[in-house]
């Protein structure tokens, strides 16, 4: 598994070489992500917990935008907090939620997400959502990305199993991600830059497996 500080140090570096191009490729918001699976006795799937760590900068863009924390300090009052619950769960048509299950190389459905709690740590906004499912564990795969790249995901510590299953993480592979982004900004014309989000967002996705128990 790679460090947040890991993925932003060449992308710094990328950034000064394609500019402008990469100002618009490049992630512009980083989240932290902890994932739970729950399974049940029979070993089926039945969801998914997402939680979210926000950048500083970015949760101090959300304080602005609603017009929280005026005092500066980073930490919200407990109605402010109220105000923030459910900010980032007001999805349009086709969004994904930045979370994707599989099995065997087919989607797996997961549902409308449930809000389970948000909290500022650090001033950094946290929040957390439940995506119920229903498939069978062994063999599946979670990811956490953005298709576009326009956020970073990096997964937290190992991810968790509610159930007689267990994770494996497998990394992904930067340097392949990285070579597939220069590829498609040098084959990207400048006047198409502006509003150019390159989907390699899964390349830089770790790959989460679970393993059940016969």
């Amino acid at each position: 598994m790679h460090s947040m500080s890991n993925l932003r140090a060449p992308l710094l570096a990328l950034c000064l070489f394609f500019v402008p191009t990469l100002g618009q490729a490049h992630p512009h918001v980083f989240i932290d992500a902890s994932l739970r699976a729950v399974v049940d006795a029979d070993g089926m799937f039945k969801g998914l917990e997402v939680q979210w760590a926000y950048d500083d900068f970015y949760s101090l863009l959300i304080f602005a935008d609603l017009e929280l924390d005026s005092d500066g300090d980073g930490r919200l009052r407990p109605d402010e907090v109220k105000r923030l619950e459910g900010f980032d769960l007001q999805w349009v048509d086709g969004y994904e939620g930045d979370s994707y299950a599989s099995l065997n190389g087919r989607p797996v459905a997961l549902g409308a997400p449930q809000s389970r709690g948000t909290r500022v740590e650090g001033g950094r906004i946290i929040t957390t959502h439940f995506r119920p499912a229903n498939a069978p564990a062994a063999g599946l795969q979670i990811k956490a990305y953005d298709p576009t790249f326009y956020t970073a995901y990096e997964l937290a510590g190992q991810v968790e199993v509610d159930g007689p299953c267990t994770a494996r993480i497998e990394a992904a592979d930067l340097d392949a991600a990285y070579t597939k982004l220069e590829e498609l900004l040098y084959a990207t014309p400048e006047s198409e830059a502006t509003d150019y989000y390159p989907e390699v967002g899964e390349s830089f996705a770790d790959t989460v497996m679970l393993s059940c128990a016969p």
